[in-house]
């Protein structure tokens, strides 16, 4: 079952905190990625599936906004969504929330990638229906208080 806008929980622990007693940048994109990949596994393509259609997700760039820090042992939800994706690539999104508070927004240009060649490919027609796309408009980003316009610039494949 595909969710457009996935929640994943996150419990800020010792490790992640840097010496200014906060969570480590690092950190936030690791839980970026670990989003990503919860949410294609839950929409069914977890890495072993991809392996098995000989298939990955590459990151091209990613894009982080940092707007408030996070601190040890605090509850925080990151979400994501694909805004959009086409050819060969991916735009996914992300927003990492404490409460009502918004920490981070960002976003990863993911290509889709021959494992054997390493070269990009051509998205198949079931990936590409796994993912239900989000604009940036959507009433439902706007509801949870993460609707942000792009302050970046994705390849122009994506945003058409």
């Amino acid at each position: 079952m595909s969710q457009r806008i996935f929640s994943y929980p996150i419990r800020v622990a010792d490790d992640a905190i840097d010496r200014l007693g906060h969570v480590n940048n690092c950190e936030y994109l690791r839980w970026m990625e670990a989003a990503a990949t919860a949410h294609a596994a839950q929409n069914g393509w977890a890495y072993a599936d991809l392996v098995g259609i000989r298939r990955m997700w590459v990151a091209r760039q990613h894009w982080v906004e940092y707007l408030k820090p996070a601190f040890l042992g605090e509850e925080l939800t990151m979400f994501t969504w694909v805004q959009s994706i086409r050819h060969y690539a991916s735009l996914r999104r992300y927003a990492l929330k404490r409460g009502e508070d918004l920490l981070l927004a960002g976003a990863t240009e993911w290509v889709f990638v021959d494992a054997e060649r390493f070269r990009p490919a051509r998205l198949t027609e079931d990936v590409v229906a796994s993912f239900l796309t989000v604009p940036p408009d959507d009433p439902e980003l706007q509801a949870l208080g993460i609707a942000r316009q792009i302050r970046y610039s994705p390849s122009a494949t994506l945003l058409g």
